[in-house]
């Protein structure tokens, strides 16, 4: 639980019980509650269990209802079949809207998303009608920003996946034909505002760093293309990296909180944007992704470092604030340096020598991480070490068939480092018990 604390849920079922038991005080279990951002009053409510069957309950009712009203859609009168699209939408979102000032708004959040549910039917089923609009997204757009109020304004993170959804569908939608989607960072924003003043989302967190991830590379794409669709360059790849050790140093600053929200969002940027470096790294670490970069026009190389150097320095001061400014400032120190190779070198020869360095890189990562798993306990890291080398010698591997010699060669290093990783892990930990 100290990476990503999943088990609230059972950490606070489990006090519980230590209280029935009488082996620590409601005080003592309230404060361990606390410190994981759980809720010991949670046990005596309703279960995430029955929230999620509720939800679907009430998505099924919506479905069944629009199958119903399809299949007789041609017998029912236009005007009533409008109007009764717009008293059943605005009939839902009413009793919604009087659950939650109830105060039930577990209740209230499933027929929320079903009143979503039935105004989306409501724009696309009126537009059939009246025969309204020949540009597809407008309706998505539309149905996505019906939704976000009520996601603002109850601070609900299901009713901002709802709509979080739906905006990225829309995102896609309009750059699939053609269209820069202008509006997309007001989603971002309302999101954003959802995580800061509402209850804690993982998946709304991870789907407002792919949003921000797709706007960023879209945006540039749009600023670079020459022609009507969406070009990506190098550049964009260079970008991407940047931004990505931003959110990493991020992940440390908010890990550095005294919040326990906080300190679970920043466990979940810096793992994920490891596992994005390092799933990098294995790409880097053939020659041809190499030579494409090297032979890459880098047409736009001034704009594409001055985004990247904001996004140092926004990594640096976030770095700074979560104790991780040297780790930081030696990745970014590796990421220019090899960038400006790449920039530099006008011989696809020379991917091999970049091959061979990200190679190097890639083991030196996985022992580091091997070591800092046994260091501080964390069997995340320890594993995802692990995997990075077990991953690296199957590469190579694939590049070495009919070199035998080689490829026993790179085994061979590979069993003495995982051998000696594990001697160092039991040696650490044999001090620590007699300690």
């Amino acid at each position: 639980m100290r990476l990503i604390r999943l088990l609230k849920n059972d950490l606070a079922r489990e006090t519980a019980d230590w209280v029935a038991e009488g082996i620590v005080s409601r005080e003592q279990a309230e404060r361990i509650c606390t410190r994981y951002g759980a809720d010991f009053e949670q046990t005596q409510g309703r279960s995430l269990g029955y929230s999620v069957l509720t939800g679907l309950g009430y998505l099924f009712i919506g479905l069944a209802l629009i199958t119903l009203i399809g299949a007789n859609w041609e017998e029912i009168p236009r005007a009533l079949r409008m109007w009764g699209l717009i008293a059943i939408t605005v009939a839902t979102q009413g009793l919604a809207l009087r659950r939650y000032l109830s105060g039930d708004e577990s209740g209230a959040t499933g027929i929320f998303l079903l009143g979503n549910l039935f105004f989306g039917a409501s724009i696309i089923l009126i537009a059939q009608i009246y025969h309204l609009g020949e540009h597809m997204p407008d309706g998505v757009f539309w149905w996505a920003l019906g939704c976000l109020p009520f996601a603002v304004l109850l601070r609900n993170p299901w009713l901002a996946l709802q709509a979080g959804v739906l905006a990225l569908v829309w995102f896609f939608l309009e750059v699939s034909l053609g269209f820069y989607p202008t509006l997309f960072p007001l989603f971002i924003a309302a999101f954003l505002w959802v995580l800061w003043r509402g209850r804690e989302s993982i998946l709304l967190l991870l789907l407002v760093v792919a949003g921000i991830g797709f706007w960023t590379e879209y945006s540039l794409a749009a600023w670079w293309r020459d022609s009507g669709h969406f070009e990506f360059r190098a550049e964009n790849l260079a970008v991407g990296v940047a931004l990505f050790i931003a959110l990493y140093a991020l992940g440390h600053w908010l890990a550095a909180r005294t919040s326990a929200v906080a300190r679970d969002y920043g466990a979940v940027l810096s793992i994920w944007s490891l596992r994005f470096g390092l799933v990098l790294m294995l790409v880097l670490s053939f020659a041809g992704p190499w030579e494409e970069l090297i032979e890459a026009e880098w047409r736009y190389w001034l704009p594409m470092t001055a985004a990247s150097a904001l996004l140092a320095a926004i990594a640096l001061v976030f770095a700074a604030g979560g104790g991780r400014l040297r780790a930081t400032a030696g990745l970014l120190a590796f990421y220019f340096l090899s960038l400006l190779m790449a920039i530099l070198l006008g011989n696809e020869e020379h991917a091999v020598y970049f091959q061979l360095v990200y190679n190097v890189a890639l083991i030196g990562m996985g022992i580091w991480l091997i070591v800092r798993g046994i260091h501080s306990g964390i069997s995340h890291y320890f594993f995802l070490g692990v995997t990075a080398i077990l991953l690296t010698a199957l590469m190579r591997y694939i590049d070495l068939i009919g070199d035998y010699i080689g490829g026993a060669a790179v085994f061979l290093l590979f069993a003495v480092l995982l051998l000696a990783a594990a001697r160092y892990w039991r040696r650490f930990h044999s001090r620590e018990g007699a300690v």
